[in-house]
């Protein structure tokens, strides 16, 4: 079956430009699109409206890494925050548990649990909660060619995992790795217990400097550093090849092409002034090689081991170069170009010299028209495969979908469907990696990393079906790869009902019984901040991006069906067959106009369960948060806080960042800004509230002027107030004791990393945990002194804190950004 726009259009009563936009965003075919369930089909016209997901993304994360000034972190920032992470440990040694988490040293004091009890607190050890079933954004996989079943794969926020059994079981390598956001991963062919993975990801923003050089393990067990990469020039880390023969390392990333062919790699020459996204050694022949650019739609070649760098030539190509030789032949070899110019939706071309010259294909779909295989952004995921000894003219390649190719890209066929996964390969590629006895024939297999994590499909029976969701020949193997990036979460008490908001995995839930593999999603799409009523079990708040929020009102178990589970204004409007935004008041007009940051805060008072609070450029507030919802009617909105002009970018607004309701009291609120303006209100649900700037001059004044993350009132003094900050620099946590008059600056002792998160313990007043980019900190003096955990969270970003009961017994949850969550009973 084959169906036109016109005929597509009408059947889904949606607009032929609509079919268009889908299309081409979801790197997918009509007849695809046609199979779509309805509430997928509301989905990817959803992001008509916000069409360039994964950049908002990265700059919503680096501007949470700025400084006073709006400057960028120095180079390896991270990396020297997780050193002086370790240097606290050594300096203080710090006792098995302070606060009644594992602080000791690893392999000091009990990791898991422990008979003495700490400050009065019987003592339990955290616990993995998952998601052990979602996965998260994968950037590469090795096999090892000697066992196959031992395969090792890379994260962007959770760092290398192993497994031992073909990804039925996955574990972190080591939870100290200096730098989390692992972007590649290489194995040598003459010793492949010798395994490089490179960190900071360089395919967005140049400026995300998140990167801490590369890492080696030689027994495929243990890690450590390279300390020669340990530099501004290994910012960002994007591929790295191994020779035939193991003597020559090339690394491509944001700065440039490197070389190394000492045993040591203590030696590094830079040998091309670029951009790179990738570079390829020939698998048969070391001293042949191509690298290909990251934006500027380049591509090079080099015929003495790397050394040496020649421009390929090739048409008039613009944005991001994926390459691949062609196993059963290498001069033949492959280029996936994302064609800034022409929307991102790639074009494909081949070099049958080794990539000295390249020709396009004709790259067509079984209809005959273009085939817009990389989705509109092929800058973001972006790869191509042509690893079958038998058949140089066979590939697979994607963006959002994979696709198949049996003429060296003249005409492509998806073979996989995003809607359907876990059944199917999630979306966005960025990886794909042969099965290590794949021949062709017997076995065809092959490894894929995205967005979801791990999976593998057989070459023989993907993209079989007559028609999609094509399901035949796939497996997720994500299986407590857990890798999850969440931004927020909550749970009630009363059932153990957790939710997050996950980034590109939406919003998802866990119970109890159903453990860490199986976890659910409740909306799709981003995920954000999350709140649960106290009150109610059954009622859970998200959001989508931009300050979207939604309600769930049937315990998180299922999916919005109907397009009417937004509160902050949107719904989807049948008559028309598009998204629609609800008159006022009922709509949050800052949603509407994306004037919200990417993850925009808002909170449940803990005092009235029908009064929502939530941060754009103005605070809005509702007090009917559980009124019925229509088209017409729902929450009432009311703006109850004016913009604020930046402190660094007038005159320019300053979006809301954090809030905070204090318990007890509804009245008082707190409002933190992206550039660190804190205000407090003492008639927060008046009609028209009152608001005060805190610490804004004076000795004692909050100096920050950078990104607040969060603020924490203490549960038993009102008055003080906890302040959390981002950026790469000291002093990022700051408390008042007097209601805001006077400020102090805790973090002297924490490393210079962001703050995004302060829990004070329910009974323990004295008891602090504080979530930061290199993991959870611990103190049991307000905050004088603090330690660092040795296992759970480790060295992952923490973004969220929060309280739970079990058994009467209090549960602190931890969300991180990268590792999913954990809790441990204290």
């Amino acid at each position: 079956m084959t169906i036109s726009d016109q005929e597509l259009a009408q059947v889904k009563n949606i607009s032929v430009e609509q079919v268009e936009f889908l299309r081409r965003s979801r790197g997918t075919t009509n007849d695809t699109l046609y199979e779509l369930p309805e509430a997928t089909l509301r989905r990817a016209l959803l992001r008509v409206e916000y069409p360039d997901m994964p950049t908002a993304r990265a700059r919503f994360r680096l501007q949470q890494a700025r400084g006073d000034d709006g400057a960028l972190p120095p180079p390896n920032a991270l990396g020297r925050a997780r050193e002086q992470r370790r240097s606290l440990v050594e300096r203080v040694a710090p006792p098995p548990r302070t606060a009644g988490v594992p602080t000791a040293v690893p392999g000091t004091g009990p990791v898991v649990g422990g008979p003495e009890p700490v400050a009065g607190l019987a003592l339990a050890g955290w616990r993995w909660l998952g998601p052990g079933n979602i996965g998260g954004r994968t950037r590469g996989i090795v096999a090892h060619p000697d066992d196959p079943e031992r395969m090792w794969a890379v994260s962007a926020g959770g760092g290398v995992w192993h497994t031992e059994d073909g990804g039925k079981q996955w574990a972190a390598v080591d939870d100290f790795l200096d730098n989390l956001a692992c972007t590649c991963i290489a194995m040598d062919p003459s010793n492949p217990d010798t395994i490089y993975a490179g960190t900071g990801e360089g395919f967005g923003n140049v400026d995300a400097i998140r990167g801490g050089g590369l890492f080696r393990t030689t027994d495929g067990v243990t890690w450590a550093p390279i300390a020669a990469t340990r530099s501004a020039d290994f910012r960002s880390v994007n591929r790295i090849a191994v020779s035939s023969d193991g003597t020559v390392l090339l690394v491509a990333g944001a700065t440039g092409l490197f070389r190394s062919s000492d045993p040591a790699r203590t030696t590094w020459t830079k040998v091309l002034d670029a951009r790179l996204g990738d570079v390829r050694f020939d698998p048969a022949d070391s001293s042949q090689a191509v690298a290909g650019a990251v934006v500027d739609g380049e591509a090079w070649f080099s015929r003495d081991g790397g050394v040496t760098w020649q421009a390929s030539d090739h048409g008039p190509w613009t944005g991001r170069v994926e390459l691949a030789y062609a196993v059963r032949n290498p001069a033949i070899v492959y280029a996936s170009v994302e064609m800034r110019s022409e929307k991102s939706i790639g074009r494909i071309w081949r070099s049958t010299d080794g990539g000295e010259t390249y020709r396009p294909r004709r790259v067509l779909a079984q209809d005959g028209t273009r085939a817009p295989y990389l989705g509109s952004q092929g800058w973001y995921s972006n790869a191509i495969w042509a690893g079958d000894p038998t058949n140089e003219n066979l590939l697979v390649t994607g963006g959002v979908n994979l696709w198949h190719s049996t003429d060296g890209g003249d005409h492509l066929a998806e073979i996989s469907t995003w809607q359907a996964s876990p059944e199917s390969a999630h979306a966005d590629q960025h990886a794909i990696v042969s099965h290590p006895d794949y021949d062709g024939a017997g076995n065809r297999m092959v490894f894929f990393g995205n967005d979801g994590g791990v999976y593998k499909a057989d070459l023989s029976r993907a993209g079989t079906e007559p028609k999609a969701p094509f399901l035949k020949g796939w497996t997720e193997l994500v299986n407590n790869y857990g890798a999850t990036q969440f931004y927020g979460g909550a749970g009630h008490s009363g059932t153990g009902t957790i939710v997050g908001g996950a980034q590109d995995n939406g919003s998802l839930c866990f119970t109890p019984a159903d453990g860490t593999e199986r976890w659910t999603e409740f909306f799709g799409g981003d995920g954000g901040w999350c709140a649960s009523d106290p009150t109610d079990p059954n009622v859970f708040y998200g959001e989508y991006v931009f300050l979207n929020i939604h309600r769930n009102t049937d315990g998180a178990t299922t999916d919005d069906t109907k397009g009417d589970r937004y509160i902050s204004g949107q719904f989807f409007n049948r008559a028309i067959g598009a998204w629609d935004w609800k008159p006022p008041p009922f709509r949050i007009e800052d949603a509407r106009t994306k004037q919200a940051l990417f993850i925009a805060p808002f909170v449940l008072d803990p005092n009235d369960p029908e009064r929502l609070f939530a941060g754009g450029v103005s605070l809005w507030r509702t007090d009917n948060a559980k009124k019925p919802n229509t088209f017409t009617s729902g929450p009432g909105w009311q703006a109850i806080k004016p913009g604020t002009k930046s402190l660094i970018n007038p005159p320019m607004m300053s979006r809301i960042s954090a809030l905070a309701v204090t318990p007890g009291d509804s009245g008082t609120v707190w409002v933190g800004h992206e550039d660190g303006q804190v205000f407090r209100s003492t008639d927060a649900t008046s009609a028209t509230p009152a608001w005060q700037r805190m610490g804004e001059a004076g000795p004692d004044r909050l100096q920050p002027q950078r990104y607040c993350t969060c603020i924490t009132v203490h549960p038993a003094h009102p008055n003080t107030v906890h302040v959390c900050f981002g950026g790469f620099v000291n002093g990022n946590l700051w408390v008042t004791e007097d209601a805001g008059a006077h400020w102090r600056n805790l973090a002297a002792p924490l490393p210079a990393a962001p703050i995004r998160a302060l829990a004070v313990h329910p009974r323990h007043d004295r008891f602090l945990y504080c979530g930061t980019e290199v993991g959870l900190f611990a103190s049991e003096d307000a905050g004088t002194t603090w330690s660092p955990t040795n296992e759970g969270p480790a060295n992952c970003s923490v973004d969220e804190l929060f309280w739970m009961e079990d058994d009467a017994k209090d549960v602190l949850i931890c969300v991180t950004h990268g590792r999913g969550m954990f809790r441990i009973e204290l």
